[in-house]
């Protein structure tokens, strides 16, 4: 199987602009007529839904933030303005973690479902997965809709699924189902490679064919190295309760959007206007209906608080038209000194240059201290023996790529004003093996 869907993720880009503009126009309608939220605020706004013709009308629309999301739920609210359906049409009930404030609520229909899991199937298929193959899923089966999409996307593609919900499963699992294919983050598919070379398997002999790394962004650096460990590819995929998901082809050339089902605009800081193609921008969504389908849940002008930037609009090398996007990142991951900002991305990618990976598990955490005149970031990387560390040619090189390309970090370094320390601890060392959950890599602690 090419495609999962040949006719949609091969169509020309004028009929895709076409079909993108016709659904745009019959979702407003629909958000219009179905959503309490919408009807009160095309009219607080003087919107009229007809005047939404076309993709770049949407830039007429007021931008939705999570804050507005929560704040039309309860408690706030007596009931939830973002709903689309009654209760008896809602399939599940979902919430985003809550990270970044009291989780929002999302409610899926069985047609939602179906068009969620057949954005992870177009991706799983992009990646050469396919009827046979089977797949360890390390990502948690709960209220976040990750774990059971992907598990749906597979039964529609003839993938048996191994629902780990863990990294952390027995090794034995590997010998005993012999997977081909993994689901989980850099830094799991890490760990686990150790604990298996810890009972005598050899990552790049096992059954694994071909890795997909999810959950969180990652640097370039991080991914090669695990492809360097497994000896397979890895590829990438984005995906959100809001419902994005989009995936990397095998040809690893950016991140398919499906344009059918979910529109994706890239704004600039302002959240204003359109950033020009190629420029960094703001990642805001609205989703996307075929005429005559239903939702629980619709967003127009939604803002991920994730940024981006459009690869290409041209078709793919692997014959898809979709646009292609960069491995997004996430705007609470990011941090300001001196008036320049640098993402936790960036200093994953310092840790993950390939020399210090001869002396590094990979594991590290950053602060930054301080107040407007000086700041502090502090680096603590793992080392799989600190005697044995090479500190200078590790320093050497996360400085080298930290600050290449940031001149107003690399000046406020070379003054004084940004210092740059570095920690190193043995196996276990670092502060984020104490926190539960999924823990913070790049904390400001300048307002602590």
């Amino acid at each position: 199987m090419t495609y999962f869907r040949e006719e949609i993720e091969t169509m020309p880009r004028d009929e895709l602009d076409a079909l993108v503009d016709e659904r745009i126009r019959y979702t407003v309608q629909y958000a219009a007529e179905k959503s309490l939220f919408y009807r009160k605020w095309f009219r607080q706004n003087n919107i009229k839904p007809g005047d939404i013709r076309e993709h770049e009308d949407l830039r007429e629309l007021p931008i939705i933030s999570g804050k507005i999301m929560r704040e039309q739920q309860p408690p706030e609210t007596e009931e939830f303005e973002f709903k689309c359906m009654d209760w008896d049409e809602i399939y599940t009930i979902h919430e985003t973690s809550g990270t970044s404030g009291m989780p929002k609520s999302f409610f899926l229909t069985w047609d939602d479902w179906n068009r969620y899991a057949e954005k992870y199937a177009r991706a799983f298929v992009s990646q050469n997965f396919g009827t046979g193959d089977r797949v360890v899923i390390c990502a948690s089966y709960g209220m976040n809709v990750g774990a059971s999409t992907m598990t749906m996307a597979a039964q529609k593609i003839g993938i048996a699924i191994i629902p780990e919900g863990k990294c952390s499963f027995p090794v034995r699992i590997m010998n005993s189902y012999q997977p081909t294919g993994i689901v989980a983050s850099v830094f799991k598919l890490l760990r686990l490679a150790r604990r298996m070379e810890k009972e005598g398997i050899n990552p790049q002999e096992s059954s694994i064919k071909h890795l997909i790394a999810g959950g969180e962004s990652f640097a370039d650096e991080s991914r090669a190295y695990v492809e360097e460990v497994w000896g397979v590819p890895v590829y990438n995929t984005y995906g959100s309760t809001e419902g994005t998901m989009c995936g990397e082809c095998h040809k690893k050339v950016g991140l398919h959007v499906p344009e059918d089902m979910v529109h994706l605009d890239l704004y600039d800081p302002a959240l204003e206007n359109f950033v020009d193609e190629g420029e960094c921008g703001r990642i805001v969504l609205t989703t996307l209906l075929p005429p005559g389908g239903k939702t629980g849940t619709l967003l127009l002008n939604y803002d991920t608080e994730d940024t981006s930037v459009v690869v290409s609009r041209d078709k793919c090398p692997c014959g898809r038209t979709h646009m292609r996007i960069m491995n997004p990142e996430r705007e609470a991951e990011t941090a300001w000194v001196m008036g320049a900002p640098f993402n936790r991305v960036d200093v994953e990618r310092g840790v993950f240059q390939r020399e210090n990976m001869d002396y590094l598990t990979g594991e590290y955490e950053a602060f930054l201290y301080g107040d407007e005149e000086e700041v502090t970031l502090r680096v603590s990387v793992e080392c799989q023996d600190t005697k044995n560390c090479a500190h200078e040619l590790v320093q050497e090189n996360f400085l080298k790529s930290f600050l290449q390309y940031k001149l107003p970090l690399s000046e406020a370094h070379q003054d004084g004003t940004f210092n740059i320390h570095f920690n190193f601890t043995g196996p276990g060392g670092l502060e984020l093996y104490k926190v539960r959950g999924r823990p913070k890599r790049l904390v400001d602690r300048r307002s602590e």
